[in-house]
């Protein structure tokens, strides 16, 4: 295979990657590592880094707008950036000493979860007040909707600052935002509204995937001629997968995409038990 056929295979898969995961919530790392560790033969450390840089670029293209709309709260995720920050690093330096074929089979578990947990229907709740613990930190905010302005408040904060240190621990581990950890953490267990746990674990995963990248850049992991056109091909998948979003019904889209990601899962789980990986 030549360095341009394998390019384009990289940049095509990238692009199914970040419609994949633009579509169902999930990022496009969850595609990005079985295509290179599977399919393409990369050793898992290399599909991680790349994802990682992948995780970087779009966290940080789609969190803008966010801001600007005002839904994403700062500094809930900015203090809870705290526990994932220490996660992630704990995970990258886990990934560079464990087993690839535990890490594979790890990954293909929590893409399951991950999967699943897209399917779940999203419980719409708003806090009235904060808790103590919450007030004194200020973690509770406001956020536009077609109706008015509506304000919210948290609680739990030890509970989702543990869960986001688990989070955070995944994410380096395995390359990939654990969104669905962060939204559980926000949304289940601060009781933050949904809107606002996703905009804003959305807006952490940036900087979690960078003090990940760090760690895996200083080992070597990250290779250019690989995550260029991974990045590029995932920016683009996720900006058309935006614009289907749009203009189709996104239940049956996640229904569909959740079967592909579970069956790639399942593949990376049987690889890593075999030791394919």
């Amino acid at each position: 295979m030549t360095v341009l056929v394998f390019t384009l295979i990289l940049f095509v898969g990238a692009y199914a990657a970040g419609l994949i995961g633009s579509l169902t919530g999930l990022g496009g790392g969850v595609v990005i590592i079985p295509l290179l560790s599977v399919f393409l033969g990369i050793d898992i450390h290399y599909a991680i880094g790349a994802a990682l840089v992948s995780v970087i670029a779009t966290s940080s293209g789609s969190a803008a707008a966010y801001v600007r709309e005002g839904i994403t709260n700062m500094r809930i995720g900015m203090f809870l950036e705290i526990a994932t920050t220490i996660g992630a690093v704990v995970g990258a330096l886990v990934a560079t000493i464990a087993p690839t074929h535990f890490i594979a089979v790890l990954f293909g578990c929590i893409l399951i979860f991950s999967a699943m947990n897209s399917l779940r229907k999203k419980a719409v709740h708003v806090l009235p007040e904060s808790s103590p613990l919450a007030k004194k930190l200020k973690l509770y905010g406001s956020y536009p909707t077609a109706s008015g302005v509506v304000h919210y408040g948290t609680k739990n904060v030890a509970g989702g600052f543990v869960m986001m240190i688990v989070a955070g621990v995944l994410s380096g581990l395995l390359g990939i935002g654990s969104g669905a950890l962060k939204v559980i953490a926000m949304d289940n267990i601060m009781r933050i509204p949904f809107k606002v746990s996703t905009t804003t674990s959305n807006f952490m995963m940036g900087v979690t995937a960078t003090a990940s990248a760090v760690v895996y850049l200083q080992r070597g992991y990250v290779q250019p001629g690989i995550c260029m056109p991974v990045v590029i091909g995932v920016l683009l998948g996720a900006l058309t997968g935006s614009r289907i979003l749009i203009r189709s019904s996104p239940e049956k889209l996640k229904v569909f995409f959740a079967i592909v990601i579970t069956l790639l899962a399942l593949q990376m789980i049987y690889n890593g038990i075999t030791g394919k990986i």
